[in-house]
């Protein structure tokens, strides 16, 4: 009963106060949800806004795929992975050389209402998708999804976005775009620069969702606050990191649940057989209550207040002894899934820093030294409670180019030979007080960014004692998630830790943000060297096969060259459902899923 007292309190803090309706109205004058209702109820952590050229985090994009529909998506059950259709009427037409790509949107989908429609139904359309598409190039918006737009090289977008920067001008967004054309109401002709044989998965990205012109331009620089979109939810209510709530789109096309698992995947078809013909979506609402830390996350699942869970790491062995689940839960008939995640938890070296930063061989050595310096093991062992494995490289397993024999120095634990590297290029402890000053006999402090919760504070810790062993002075500066992500992408953090996730297959996904023209997007070190750039460049344009496979090898062999990124694992995600959740299974490159799943009638505890 204490706990469920404790559990009630923390959740119950998370979600106090008087939430926004997205149309400005009061949430004191919203109905009460009817009993019948089918609410999904979700703990996340701290979203930034719901603007899909300008949110580049995961918690805002697991909401903005709900709302916002790009032209593809993917089959929700097929593994390997497949992309699909999703507002395209079928799947885009390309040249013999891959460099012009037709797509034909679907007539009859509407956005949600908003007063800029003057009261009538608004038709999505070929030209919303350019309009979209070129609000990732716009500089004002600094979209985290441009370096990965840039490298496809939709022909006159990059120059239409370097008018707007040398000219210090607003982003025209009635130039005409010569490989981004609306050659009719429903459809798109891309036209590239160079061939492009995964293009595909560009225009299945959560950020080329469509967004209808008049909305933007009547709410401004509130669009992240005021999303409309053609998806199966609309935005009910937001207080900022505090509570989420979508609610079904009543105007939502007729979709119904169908999908492609392979013939020997028994769990596959099992939810196939169970949900095929089903019309999307099957809830009614979705409750997400914004926390950060893990406990009330975790004690919310236990008392039955959340549906569904990603298992926090130092639960893991309450929760799955032994790699199993805990026959305390099996009996309540909570389900687990354990999955490999297609991300990489690194630690970023801003390459702009004097100290940390720079490309001259003692700069290179401190880097490397850090990355020797930090035992991932013990990381894995003692924080992520066995759920990640070390990482190799920024190819993540499920991505092509992955090699699962491959082995680097990203995995290394040495510090011997980190103190050796260190000696070697003159970091020495000069004065005698144990710790190292820079080669010119200036101090040296490596300044770390953090964030203020429990997890996050054992990987400081963690980190100190690492560096201590090394004679290395660390300090932390604390500050929310959204501030320190800001922060990075200005270029103002000298070093950081954080998770990023591919949203394709294609293995280059993890190497973009290695790519010198993604500078303050994906590219948080601000790394820009001309032979990783040149890998990068091969590796788009070739298509799959032993010569792309090769040049994978050298990417990952410049990756642990250089270190702007210390790699260190890649995270084993275990979500748990409740017995009345169905039909889930876990994402692997995209994170709408609200719409495939259902709840049963279930007791729920008071």
């Amino acid at each position: 009963m204490a706990r469920r007292r404790s559990c009630l309190l923390l959740l119950g803090t998370a979600l106090a106060g008087a939430a926004v309706r997205s149309q400005g109205a009061s949430a004191s004058n919203a109905p009460p949800t009817p009993r019948a209702a089918k609410v999904l109820r979700i703990a996340s952590p701290s979203e930034t806004g719901f603007d899909p050229a300008r949110a580049g985090d995961i918690p805002s994009l697991l909401v903005i795929s709900h709302l916002f529909e790009p032209l593809l998506g993917f089959d929700p059950l097929a593994r390997p992975v497949k992309l699909r259709p999703r507002t395209a009427a079928a799947m885009p037409e390309s040249s013999a050389d891959y460099r012009t790509w037709t797509v034909k949107v679907q007539p009859g989908i509407f956005f949600t209402d908003h007063p800029a429609f003057q009261g009538r139904r608004r038709e999505l359309t070929a030209a919303d998708y350019v309009y979209s598409i070129k609000r990732l190039a716009d500089p004002a918006h600094k979209s985290t999804a441009w370096s990965g737009l840039e490298q496809t090289g939709i022909t006159d977008l990059a120059a239409a976005r370097r008018q707007a920067l040398e000219q210090k001008k607003p982003f025209d967004y009635d130039r005409p775009i010569e490989g981004l054309v609306a050659l009719d109401r429903y459809t798109i002709r891309f036209q590239l620069d160079a061939g492009r044989p995964r293009f595909p998965y560009q225009i299945a990205e959560t950020t080329t969702g469509a967004v209808a012109r008049e909305v933007i331009e009547a709410v401004g620089e509130l669009a992240p606050q005021h999303p409309v979109g053609t998806g199966p939810f609309r935005l009910a209510e937001w207080r900022r990191a505090s509570r989420i709530v979508l609610e079904r789109n009543p105007g939502y096309r007729e979709v119904r649940y169908d999908a492609e698992p392979a013939a020997d995947d028994a769990e596959g078809q099992r939810i196939l057989a169970r949900m095929r013909g089903r019309r999307l979506p099957m809830i009614d609402r979705v409750e997400i209550a914004i926390i950060d830390e893990s406990q009330p996350t975790w004690l919310a699942f236990l008392n039955d207040e959340a549906d569904l869970v990603v298992l926090p790491p130092e639960f893991t062995g309450v929760a799955m002894p032994g790699g199993r689940i805990a026959p305390h839960l099996a009996r309540r008939g909570i389900r687990a899934q354990r999955v490999t995640l297609p991300a990489s938890y690194y630690t970023m070296f801003n390459m702009e820093h004097p100290v940390v930063g720079g490309y001259a061989p003692h700069q290179v050595a401190l880097r490397r030294a850090v990355a020797l310096g930090i035992d991932v093991q013990r990381e894995i062992e003692l924080l992520r409670h066995g759920s990640a494995v070390a990482a190799q490289s920024p190819v993540a397993v499920h991505l092509s180019g992955f090699d699962p024999a491959y082995k680097s120095e990203m995995s290394d634990h040495d510090p011997a030979r980190a103190r050796a590297l260190l000696d070697l290029y003159g970091w020495r402890d000069r004065d005698g007080d144990g710790w190292r000053e820079q080669p010119d006999g200036s101090p040296l402090v490596l300044e770390m960014a953090t964030q203020p919760n429990q997890q996050t504070r054992g990987f400081d810790e963690l980190m100190k004692r690492d560096m201590d062993a090394l004679g290395l002075r660390v300090v932390f500066r604390t500050a929310q998630w959204p501030e320190q992500y800001k922060a990075a992408r200005a270029g103002k953090l000298t070093m950081w830790s954080v998770q990023g996730r591919a949203s394709s297959p294609d293995g280059l996904e993890g190497l973009l943000r290695y790519n010198g023209a993604a500078k303050g997007g994906i590219n948080l070190a601000r790394f820009d060297h001309p032979a990783m750039n040149a890998v990068i460049e091969r590796l788009l344009a070739l298509p799959d096969g032993p010569e792309r496979d090769a040049a994978f090898r050298e990417a990952k062999r410049l990756t642990a060259v250089w270190m702007p990124y210390k790699l260190r694992t890649h995270p084993v995600q275990v979500t748990l459902t409740q017995p009345w959740l169905v039909g889930f299974r876990r994402p692997l490159f995209w994170s709408n899923w609200f719409e495939t799943v259902d709840l049963e009638p279930r007791a729920r505890a008071d």
